[in-house]
């Protein structure tokens, strides 16, 4: 039982922090082009927050994939 308990916490602690990885990456890129944006054309930074933010989105479904897993192993 012990064994079955760590690796649900593995699978889920897996899968928070390959989420929180890809999205540290992806807003990297993201933000990098969208100062790039800004520096040339003031007005874009309502698009360029916008699209800052939109990688976040990929740690919540990681959260809730964790809460699944989690949740199965009861």
């Amino acid at each position: 039982m012990a064994l079955e308990n760590g690796l649900i916490a593995l699978a889920a602690g897996l899968a928070i922090g390959a989420t929180s990885l890809a999205a540290a990456i992806a807003e990297k890129d993201i933000g990098t082009a969208a100062i790039g944006a800004m520096a040339e054309k003031e007005e874009l930074f309502g698009k360029g927050l916008v699209l800052t933010v939109i990688p976040e989105t990929l740690v919540i479904f990681g959260l809730v994939i964790a809460i699944m897993i989690i949740g199965m192993a009861k």
